[in-house]
């Protein structure tokens, strides 16, 4: 017999979805009790360990909260993530419950293996940090569990999310670009990475649109592989003379990156990032952002996720928390130069 058996073994076994036998061995509606039974004893044949997270929700709670994060939000580049637990910890303490946090290996996340700490019971609720896949994030809804999403939002799924206000943030600062006189701005992100850098995206887009200013295809440069790693960034023939970075650590080695080819930062080249994390003041010179309110957001899941554990059909919907922006000195005014050359 196998150990460690998931629910894709008794899929594939049964030729049913992964879904499916959620829902059948979580006693929910949507599976046909022929199906639902058979589901039950395939999964006893095989070892499978049924959990038993519905039954100890009715005798008590366990006063702990999960919190996951996907393994390509995790390491040295990513200094913008790991900033939340202290605020979502303090907000679940004194509400009276603890934090357990996993890190969702990428292998778990594409063999949908769902989170230890709800396979073995001992957590209440879920926030998931951080975009997930489409896949697994239907596998987390049809658990039995309150769930909510943190700096990550689809409408394809029904949870509840907390996000900062990305598309109107972007919209704003490169706004400030374009009163400071800049017509050649490119965006830096994977367009198709997340919710987050989407709405970046589209923030940066609607500016230039209200401009006047047509899009170019080269002036959106990809920051990152598949697995979230950073990538070399590949310049246009015709450099823009300022970039919207879809956070300060793209910002922060754009400038870097910038000076080792022979331009100057703002002189040459004005770069805008995101987040207000430490290397937007760490960098020579200092980088003009969007801050995120880190602390609203964090604080704002852990009320949230214990108010649904407390009444179980609380709804949010998708919440959205305003950000502020940081003017520093990275942006340079072409207004002047501009009307010099007309």
């Amino acid at each position: 017999m196998k150990s460690n058996v998931t629910m894709k073994d008794i899929a594939k076994e049964l030729n049913v979805s992964i879904v499916t036998v959620s829902k059948a061995l979580g006693g929910k509606e949507g599976v046909g009790e022929e199906l639902k039974k058979k589901i039950v004893e395939c999964a006893d044949k095989m070892g499978y360990r049924l959990n038993s997270l519905a039954r100890s929700m009715k005798e008590g709670y366990s006063y702990n909260v999960g919190v996951i994060v996907s393994e390509k939000f995790v390491g040295p580049p990513q200094a913008f993530y790991p900033l939340f637990y202290q605020y979502i910890s303090q907000s679940l303490g004194e509400q009276g419950y603890s934090m357990i946090i996993q890190v969702l290996s990428l292998q778990d996340e594409e063999n949908l293996v769902l989170p230890r700490a709800y396979s073995e019971s001992k957590i209440d609720g879920l926030i998931v940090l951080g975009q997930i896949s489409l896949p697994y994030a239907q596998l987390l809804q049809s658990c039995e569990i309150p769930i909510v999403l943190l700096d990550f939002y689809d409408e394809r799924i029904d949870i509840d999310s907390v996000v900062s206000d990305n598309f109107c943030g972007s919209y704003e600062i490169t706004s400030i670009l374009i009163k400071s006189g800049h017509r050649d701005i490119a965006f830096i992100g994977d367009i198709y990475a997340t919710s987050s850098i989407q709405d970046r995206f589209l923030g940066y887009y609607k500016a230039l649109l209200e401009s006047g200013i047509k899009l170019r295809e080269e002036y959106i440069i990809n920051d990152r592989d598949k697995e979230g790693r950073y990538i070399e960034l590949a310049f246009p023939d015709k450099m823009p003379t300022a970039f919207v970075c879809n956070n300060d650590v793209v910002a922060y080695n754009l400038i870097l990156k910038l000076r080792e080819m022979g331009f100057n930062v703002p002189d040459d080249c004005s770069v805008v990032g995101f987040d207000n994390s430490v290397h937007s003041v760490i960098s020579s010179p200092q980088i003009t952002t969007m801050g995120v309110n880190l602390e609203e957001m964090g604080k704002t899941a852990g009320k949230f996720i214990v108010n649904k554990i407390r009444k179980e059909n609380k709804r949010y919907g998708k919440v959205t928390i305003k950000e502020n922006i940081y003017q520093r000195e990275s942006v340079k005014s072409l207004v002047k130069i501009n009307e010099r050359l007309t």
